[in-house]
């Protein structure tokens, strides 16, 4: 029986599970399972090791293991070198291949070609660096804000952008990569960004997904943002995964169905 699941720390928020198993389905994958896999970080490498062994083929990566999973791999991708994060762990002839489906699903969630855009990324950790990777290759001029500006400056200086200080209070493109919104945190609080300001930012990514529309994706529907929410960047990066393990095409409507509580929705 094939097994695939997430790791992460805390990873009980995942919409992941039920959106793989719906595309097994559909698939007709019977045998298929995929779990969560909550594994605090002091406890990363030995569980990763002893995936494959317990019949597991492939595993997601989320908060906070990305960087860590990049450094354990026995081979990785050209993306997952130029980034220093993977979130998508493939064990194959006894070694763990590490890729970044992150980079390529955000893109493919974009509601435009990023080229010659302006972007301003919230953030500096593992989701950050595929973010900003993906929008510089895209050709989209990229500043980058995190609360600790040393973390912004190594980023850009690694992967390319600009990190700011003050971040400006318009741009093409907005994305929050940060983990505020998870707990249902003000962001307008937490964050270097005004409740007016929001209209100074016409497209609005936000990482963060849970039960409802985060308080920063609120704000933008409100001031007319068009908005891509974390559960379609998910599906998106989910479903590179699943084509990575399985060797099948995604059922990207079942997976989104899935993702976002409506299994069975699309599954005819």
């Amino acid at each position: 029986m094939p097994i695939c699941g997430v790791l992460g720390w805390p990873v009980r928020h995942s919409r992941s599970p039920a959106m793989h198993e719906a595309g097994y389905a559909a698939l007709g994958l019977g045998d298929w399972r995929y779990q969560l896999l909550p594994v605090p970080p002091e406890l990363f490498d030995e569980a990763v090791r002893a995936l494959p062994g317990a019949g597991f083929v492939g595993a997601n990566v989320t908060i906070p293991h990305k960087e860590a999973a990049a450094r354990l791999a026995d081979a990785a991708t050209d993306a997952v070198r130029a980034i220093g994060a993977a979130n998508t762990l493939t064990f194959r002839d006894g070694r763990i291949h590490a890729d970044n489906t992150d980079a390529p699903g955000f893109l493919d969630a974009l509601p435009f070609d990023p080229a010659g855009r302006s972007a301003l990324v919230l953030g500096a950790g593992g989701s950050a660096r595929a973010v900003v990777w993906a929008l510089v290759q895209g050709g989209a001029d990229v500043l980058v804000w995190n609360r600790s500006p040393e973390r912004a400056e190594r980023l850009c200086a690694e992967i390319g952008g600009r990190a700011v200080q003050d971040p400006p209070l318009a741009a093409d493109l907005l994305v929050n990569t940060t983990s505020v919104g998870l707990r249902n945190e003000d962001p307008f609080k937490a964050l270097p960004l005004h409740v007016d300001a929001s209209g100074g930012y016409p497209c609005v990514v936000d990482l963060v997904y849970g039960s409802g529309p985060t308080a920063l994706v609120s704000a933008a529907q409100a001031a007319g943002a068009t908005v891509v929410d974390g559960l379609e960047v998910l599906v998106r990066q989910g479903a590179r995964s699943f084509e990575r393990w399985t060797g099948r095409a995604a059922p990207l409507d079942v997976l989104r169905a899935a993702a976002r509580g409506q299994t069975g929705a699309a599954a005819g």
